[in-house]
């Protein structure tokens, strides 16, 4: 199938993401991100536990702008948008590398909205945080695979096990948890601060988002709590996975973005033998390389966005090319950002490293690009 000649991106579209920069922007300068997540070395890698700092005003505001409610359909009180909107506001979100639980909140939504799950949807949509706590502790990405299992309870289920790389844990307020059984894998919806459940936070390099095991211990789950009953959930989180590559995708292609005219505009004002470094073929040619690697990522980005909500058959295909592209771009621009900025690039003194740290993250959250094409290799062996 055709997609659309705009891939879907029209006016409306158009209005939110450029609110979106505006509001991120004015709100989020580097200066103010700087103070919020990196104050100074000891305290973002040294301490007994890794902070996790956001601006909850913030978030409220995100709120009432409907940002949350972007993909949660009419039907459940959100404002029923199509996936490139959110994909653009994800973009926006990884350009000022903003700490936000929007980006895990978007993820859970599609997983939700693919279950049918609509009195969570509701909840989403009014301003509750939720995250996925469905990967195992192997770091497998595939649908399905998890180590929590759904034990039977007296008249109801507990919950038991652990989930691995919970994304922002300590910002969200429901868990959307994947669990086994013998009648396969159900979703469930769980309070982060419901009896049983334990948040460990991880340590990790990247210092604009948290990370979490997330501990079950007989955690009590009703019929309320059921977003997929077992044997649903897999299939559910089959039909998310393309939405949550193309969003992270998007925030590599934002963060990448942010790294291009940041070196660009350092080599414009950095003067060595009497000329801007930019004047030079060793710099000006790489900067053009990074350009050209974004341009790729974010067309096959916004292709998959439109392809999710237009051609879902394909959706996956072109989400996978966008997250291997966009892995990719983000690798060569995190690079390229550290080393044109000289010996000031690798200091904790240059914001580089924010952005360089978000992105290598970025890279491995459900599969780099070398993983991503495995599975391309998969898909089209099987269409031949």
């Amino acid at each position: 199938m055709a997609l659309t000649k705009d891939l879907g991106f029209g006016p409306d579209e158009q209005l939110v993401r450029d609110q979106a920069r505006k509001l991120l922007s004015d709100s989020v300068p580097v200066d103010k991100l700087r103070v919020l997540v990196a104050r100074d070395h000891h305290e973002a890698y040294e301490t007994k536990i890794q902070p996790a700092s956001w601006d909850d005003g913030l978030w409220k505001q995100m709120v009432e702008l409907g940002w949350s409610a972007l993909s949660v359909p009419e039907s459940a009180g959100g404002l029923g948008m199509k996936t490139i909107v959110s994909v653009a506001l994800a973009e926006e979100l990884g350009r000022v590398a903003v700490p936000s639980p929007l980006p895990a909140t978007l993820a859970a939504t599609a997983v939700l909205k693919a279950a049918g799950a609509t009195a969570w949807l509701e909840k989403i949509a009014g301003g509750e945080a939720a995250t996925l706590a469905i990967t195992p502790e192997s770091g497998s990405w595939e649908p399905g695979d998890t180590d929590v299992e759904a034990r039977a309870a007296g008249a109801g289920v507990a919950l038991h096990g652990k989930a691995a790389f919970v994304q922002d844990a300590r910002k969200a307020r429901l868990l959307v948890v994947a669990a086994k059984s013998a009648g396969g894998v159900a979703l469930y919806v769980v309070p982060v601060d419901a009896p049983g459940v334990t948040v460990t936070p991880d340590r990790i390099v990247d210092l604009t988002r948290d990370q979490a095991t997330v501990t079950f211990d007989g955690v009590a789950v009703d019929a309320k709590s059921v977003a997929a009953g077992e044997g649903k959930g897999k299939a559910a989180l089959a039909t998310a996975l393309p939405t949550i590559l193309t969003l992270l995708a998007a925030d590599a292609c934002g963060a990448a973005e942010w790294q291009l005219q940041t070196t660009a505009d350092y080599a414009k004002s950095r003067v060595q033998f009497e000329r801007p470094i930019g004047f030079f073929q060793a710099v000006k040619h790489p900067l053009v390389n990074v350009m050209l690697g974004i341009d790729r990522a974010r067309s096959l980005t916004y292709a998959a966005a439109c392809a999710i909500d237009e051609d879902p058959a394909d959706a996956l295909r072109l989400a996978r090319m966008a997250k291997a592209a966009a892995s990719d771009a983000a690798a060569f621009a995190s690079d390229r950002s550290v080393q044109l900025h000289g010996g000031i690039g690798f200091t904790w003194e240059c914001d580089v490293h924010l952005w360089f740290k978000r992105q290598k993250h970025t890279e491995q959250l459900f599969g780099n690009a070398m993983q991503q094409r495995a599975h391309l290799a998969r898909i089209l062996e099987a269409a031949v």
